[in-house]
């Protein structure tokens, strides 16, 4: 009850007469600015606007429509992994398979395409399925006999990734030609990776902050002792989200066959997963579990990916970016926990 009246207060704000606040413009807009600095997504917003702004002075050419393109197709396939991982970092687990899952879809469905005869379509849907198992399963072995997930998922990565190698003999191959007539819709068209970005990422900020799977979730990884006693199947909550970030991945992985127009077994590996963890915790996502954003995550990862590309267009060596990305882990869990100590003590 007191947690209702009290979202209701920070909803109305001050009233107008309080001292001190006024109730004009300037008030208003002040209101407005510590609302917004509370939001888990204000600081890596305001970073991504500032590179923009910087790249486009010093490099005009990243606002040309082919760079743009370039940046787009450098955040939507992590981004979308991301999705998951956020949602198993906030129930306080992790996945350290879903780059090998990402190499072995395209490999699936081109099986099921050439050796089955299965429709496009059916087969893609049944490689992104094969991605879900892979989850579930990972997230029944987690569960079930208490494995810890980074072990669980560091097996399954070396089971993922020498089942890839031995069944397809180590060798890229391109797409199967059966697919080639749908290929617009997953990648080969130059927006398609990021148009299927953002509309999971809206989706899943959406189950993340206004569904009761979203609020399970955070509270699985919050508190699980209370989680329990509260009458929440943690088990189920955390094998789904295993499950998610399997699909997503298998998801990620085709996209990028389509668009490279190659199936490749070096794709992947643990590159996707550690881009996409860096892309979550940089956006607001607690390593410790218990709070998260989907949306910061996107943002965490479009950060990245323009600055990858702006060092490239200023014609500097991509060494330093490995610096400046782990200089940007060190600085965004500094800022999770102080903008975590302001929301808890502001009411600002």
């Amino acid at each position: 009850m007191s947690e209702t009246v009290e979202r209701s207060a920070e909803t109305l704000g001050p009233p107008a007469g309080k001292p001190g606040e006024g109730s004009g413009l300037g008030a208003f807009l002040k209101r407005g600015g510590l609302a917004f600095l509370r939001q888990r997504e204000a600081s890596i917003f305001v970073v991504a606007v500032a590179l923009v702004i910087y790249f486009k002075i010093a490099a005009p050419a990243f606002t040309t429509k082919l760079n743009l393109v370039n940046v787009s197709q450098g955040t939507a396939p992590y981004a979308i992994i991301a999705i998951g991982e956020v949602f198993l970092l906030v129930c306080g687990e992790i996945d350290l398979s879903v780059g090998f899952i990402w190499a072995l879809s395209p490999f699936l469905m081109q099986y099921f395409i050439d050796f089955y005869g299965i429709p496009v379509v059916v087969a893609i849907v049944l490689a992104i399925l094969s991605g879900a198992l892979i989850g579930s399963i990972n997230g029944l072995v987690t569960v079930t006999f208490k494995v810890p997930s980074f072990i669980t998922t560091l097996g399954t990565s070396f089971v993922i990734f020498g089942f890839m190698l031995t069944t397809s003999h180590a060798q890229a191959r391109g797409l199967p030609a059966a697919a080639v007539g749908i290929g617009h819709w997953f990648g080969t068209f130059a927006w398609s990776e990021i148009i299927w970005c953002l509309a999971l990422v809206f989706f899943f900020q959406m189950v993340l902050t206004r569904t009761r799977w979203g609020l399970h979730t955070i509270a699985s990884g919050g508190n699980l002792l209370g989680a329990t006693e509260a009458g929440i199947n943690v088990a189920r909550i955390k094998v789904g989200n295993f499950v998610i970030t399997g699909a997503l991945g298998a998801l990620a992985g085709i996209l990028e066959a389509f668009k490279n127009s190659t199936i490749d077994p070096s794709a992947g590996g643990y590159t996707p997963m550690f881009y996409a963890v860096a892309a979550a915790v940089i956006g607001g996502t607690a390593m410790a579990g218990g709070s998260g954003t989907v949306l910061g995550a996107f943002l965490g990862m479009f950060v990245l990916a323009i600055l990858s590309d702006g060092f490239n267009l200023l014609g500097i060596s991509s060494n330093p970016y490995q610096i400046i990305l782990g200089i940007a882990i060190i600085l965004a869990m500094i800022s999770n926990v102080y903008l975590t100590r302001l929301r808890r003590t502001g009411r600002t």
